[in-house]
């Protein structure tokens, strides 16, 4: 029986109550058939030969079968002895193990390029043996084609650029957007992931060669979500860069012009939305690693006429209060105690703004979901950027921040004032978590560590989020050799476990946003929601707050193993659905209309999502000619 269940029966809050019945499970009802298995159709392909032997999407290498050598044209041009694609995989592991042996340690070893590279270029040759691999070593490769290795790669990517992936929108195709998006040759696309390349994982501007983050972010979709790799799109806009190394580097591949800005960098994305909804109007629009200025302004923009979402702004939301409500938990206290939790908030771009906004609805609805309540979240945070600690005293203070500006006469009282530093803060407050979104490695310095040594809290919880990993604002080892064992730790990149003898452990949670945009996605797609609504990313975060056993909370365990991420996104998927359905959003996918989806059971929700989850199964290739 969960910790906090008691203290949720006399609530009537919908949020309480979704909690309650996502922890408690429900019994398992007689099941209907209602869809063919995602990727178990015959595929009918309008090559032969070679053509098909230089078509990642189609290609089975060594594996093709006698009948479809012959049926494909295909004798003599491969080895004669057929192999399975287990044997497959076994002789590419023994290429890439090699490798590791002689791997240095850290993530930013170049070594970690090495394997991405080997990894890309099975990529390039067989789509289905890749994400195979990838799905079967998704805690191990994740970290190499996702960050922290994708912002290498990105900082690279110019030198590392070998075959075109994805599309590429730029300045110069103003007027054409229109025709262009009809030179991708599917027919249908799942989901674009989109950046401008202007605010990679907090590396800056890489201008063209951000293309890297979305084709990564979308290697999970796959992985994670089963979103056939067929249907997924990932797109550059180029609209210049600021980066005056890139502007003057003879080998960048991009547009060597600084970036465009107002109405005409408005232009460009406007064309590139009406683009692709005209071709794909079911298509799903992830906007990833837009700088700040850009992130919320596009957001609001487009999420009620698009179906689309912000991952840096929304996912990083989701993720943080899901880990939010877990340190609480891990506390052994009710989740309803999390509007009492003192929150001391290290950054203030589109990450940190996007976590604050959420936090605070999520406190409000606790509250009674009212004005009142919605005024009184507030007051649980404390928020330091560049220049300090935010009060209303501020000059130019940046309207996206003004609502948790702190005043000036309550500051007094606790002996701060405008711009006191993190650790002043921090020993001032004596907070119950310190949230690091601020892309700043080693911000959470020995000062501000001692400091959060005065914490109220008998647990209290240091989410450095930042990524890739030489960002995070502190190392699990740093945090946990100043404050002991009893406390929680969560970044936004891969730290191994902390040994802290005697056989105790120092558990590093990864709050990593691919624990809900995968979800998200496949579950916006599956239930055909015109929108990307607050109900059903809400939903999303509390699946995930309550994913994890009440025996895991107490153990100071907030997030699961990445190896977990097929089952998780499954749950994830599932809540979105059941949100859709309950804000009467849903309009079907496929088969599936939105009557008989309001029909389903949250199992038969969840085999629903699980039956069209692609699967990385060689098909049965079927020729016929154009």
């Amino acid at each position: 029986m969960p910790i906090f269940w008691n203290h949720m029966k006399s609530s009537s809050s919908p949020l309480l109550q979704r909690l309650k019945r996502h922890v408690t499970g429900g019994h398992f009802l007689q099941s209907r058939i209602f869809t063919t298995l995602e990727g178990h159709r015959p595929t009918i392909v309008h090559k032969r030969s070679l053509d098909i032997l230089h078509d990642p999407w189609f290609n089975k290498g060594t594996a093709f079968s006698m009948t479809e050598r012959d049926r494909l044209d295909l004798r003599g041009l491969l080895p004669p002895n057929v192999v399975s694609p287990d044997v497959q995989i076994e002789r590419f592991m023994v290429d890439l193990k090699r490798l590791e042996v002689h791997a240095r340690d850290g993530p930013s070893d170049p070594n970690a390029l090495a394997m991405w590279r080997i990894l890309n270029r099975l990529h390039d040759r067989n789509e289905t043996m890749y994400y195979k691999v990838l799905i079967a070593n998704i805690e191990e490769y994740a970290p190499i084609v996702y960050t922290p290795t994708v912002g290498l790669v990105c900082q690279n990517y110019s030198g590392l650029f070998r075959r075109p992936r994805g599309m590429y929108f730029s300045a110069q195709d103003r007027g054409e957007m229109m025709s262009m998006v009809y030179n991708w040759p599917a027919e249908q696309v799942d989901m674009i992931v989109v950046t401008d390349g202007s605010r990679i994982l907090g590396l800056g501007d890489l201008g063209v060669q951000g293309i890297g983050i979305a084709i990564g972010k979308l290697d999970l979709y796959v992985a994670a979500a089963g979103i056939n790799p067929q249907r997924v799109l990932p797109v550059m806009i180029d609209v210049g860069t600021n980066n005056k190394k890139l502007l003057e580097d003879p080998l960048y591949l991009g547009l060597q012009q600084h970036r465009l800005d107002g109405d005409d960098y408005l232009a460009v994305i406007d064309e590139f939305m009406e683009a692709v909804f005209t071709r794909w109007p079911n298509v799903i629009v992830q906007f990833e690693d837009f700088q700040s200025k850009w992130a919320f302004k596009l957001l609001q923009r487009y999420r009620t006429t698009y179906r689309m979402f912000n991952d840096d702004v929304q996912g990083t939301a989701g993720v943080a209060i899901a880990g939010l409500l877990g340190a609480v938990r891990a506390q052994g206290r009710p989740m309803i105690d999390f509007p009492r939790q003192r929150i001391v908030v290290a950054g203030a771009g589109s990450a940190g703004i996007g976590v604050l906004n959420a936090a605070r609805k999520t406190m409000a609805r606790m509250l009674g979901n009212n004005e009142v309540a919605f005024q009184s979240a507030k007051s649980q945070f404390w928020v330091v950027d560049a220049k300090g600690l935010i009060t209303e005293g501020r000059e130019n203070i940046d309207p996206d921040a003004l609502p948790f500006a702190r005043s000036l006469k309550e500051m007094d009282r606790q002996g701060l004032k405008e711009g006191a530093s993190l650790a002043e803060v921090v020993k001032q407050v004596k907070p119950d978590v310190l949230l690091g979104l601020s892309a700043v490695g080693g911000l959470f310095s020995t000062e501000v560590l001692e400091a959060l040594k005065g914490s109220t809290s008998t647990r209290p919880a240091i989410f450095a989020m930042s990524n890739p990993t030489k960002n995070a604002e502190c190392t699990p080892e740093e945090a946990f050799s100043i404050l002991g064992e009893n406390m929680i730790f969560a970044s936004g990149s891969p730290f191994s476990n902390v040994d802290l003898g005697n056989g105790h452990i120092g558990h590093c949670n990864q709050g990593n946003n691919m624990y809900l945009f995968p979800g998200i996605g496949l579950g916006t797609l599956l239930s055909g929601s015109r929108i990307v609504s607050d109900g059903m990313l809400q939903a999303a975060a509390e699946r995930l707050a309550a994913y994890m056993s009440e025996e895991e909370v107490l153990k100071g365990i907030i997030f699961p193993s990445i190896s977990r991420i097929r089952d998780i996104t499954k749950e994830v998927a599932a809540a979105v659905i059941q949100e859709a359905v309950e804000e009467d959003l849903a309009e079907g996918y496929h088969e599936m209309d939105a009557r008989e989806l309001r029909k389903l059971s949250p199992d038969e929700i969840k085999e629903y999502v699980v039956n069209n989850m692609w699967n990385p199964e060689y098909p049965t290739l079927v020729y016929r000619k154009e």
